[in-house]
C-alpha cells in the first residue's frame, strides 16, 4: 500500500523541506519583525537567543526555497543543536520537559537535508538542470 508513495519521493521531499522552512521561518519573523506576537520571544542582539532570530529568518527563507539546501541545512542543524544545549538541556534530561523538542527535531530534520538535498521542487534543482 504505501509503496505506492515511492514514486513521489522526491516532491515529498520537497513538501517536507517547504513545510518545515516555513515552520522555522515563522520563529525568525516572530523574533525579528514581531509576527505573528509571541511572548517571551528575545529581541534580537548579541546573545544566543537574539542571533536566533535573524538566523531562523535567512535560514528559513533559503531552505523554503531550496536554495543553498545542503550548507544551509547543515549550518541550520548545527545552531539548533547548540541551541538546544545551552538553552533547553540544562532544565532537565528530557526534551518533552525542558521545552527543547521542536529545536531537537528541527536538528534532526535539518541534518537530514544536509544528507538528502532539497528535493525536486527546489532553487537548487533548477540551478542543477542549467549546470
Amino acid at each position: 500500500m504505501f509503496n505506492k508513495l515511492s514514486p513521489y519521493q522526491p516532491q515529498l521531499l520537497s513538501v517536507l523541506r517547504i513545510v518545515a522552512g516555513l515552520l522555522f521561518l515563522c520563529h525568525g519573523t516572530a523574533k525579528v519583525l514581531g509576527f505573528p506576537v509571541v511572548e517571551g520571544v528575545p529581541p534580537p542582539g548579541l546573545s544566543l537567543a537574539g542571533l536566533s532570530g535573524p538566523l531562523e529568518l535567512i535560514f528559513g527563507l533559503l531552505l523554503v526555497i531550496g536554495l543553498f539546501t545542503r550548507p544551509v541545512a547543515f549550518l541550520a542543524s548545527g545552531f539548533c543543536a547548540v541551541g538546544y544545549w545551552a538553552i533547553h538541556a540544562g532544565m532537565g534530561p528530557f526534551p518533552i520537559t525542558n521545552g527543547g523538542e521542536t529545536i531537537a527535531l528541527y536538528c534532526f530534520v535539518w541534518l537530514y537535508f544536509a544528507a538528502a538535498g532539497a528535493g525536486s521542487w527546489s532553487v537548487d534543482a533548477v540551478m542543477a538542470k542549467k549546470a
